[in-house]
């Protein structure tokens, strides 16, 4: 079970990372709209319950599969966050 301890332990540092940039993007630009930014954080966070819903998932028929997929997914959806940060 270290593989999904380890799964959720990224789930939770590489979004608790984009969510930091957002802060320490909003801490640099005071003067900046945060309707943009707070639109990341949000969609960090939704990320993050949905990808760990899927990970506690317990009625799947391949676990080895499905785990891997969410690891695939939280890259490609933390590489939008990230541009999407990238862009503020």
């Amino acid at each position: 079970m270290a593989n999904l301890r380890d799964l959720k332990k990224d789930l939770n540092y590489v979004l608790g990372d984009i969510i930091d940039a957002v802060y320490i993007h909003e801490a640099l630009n005071p003067k900046g709209d945060t309707k943009k930014s707070e639109a990341i954080i949000d969609d960090a966070i939704a990320t993050f319950d949905e990808l760990i819903a899927r990970v506690n998932e317990r009625k799947v028929e391949n676990r080895k599969a499905h785990l891997n997929a969410v690891r695939a997914d939280l890259e490609t959806k933390a590489t939008a966050l990230v541009e999407r940060i990238n862009a503020l």
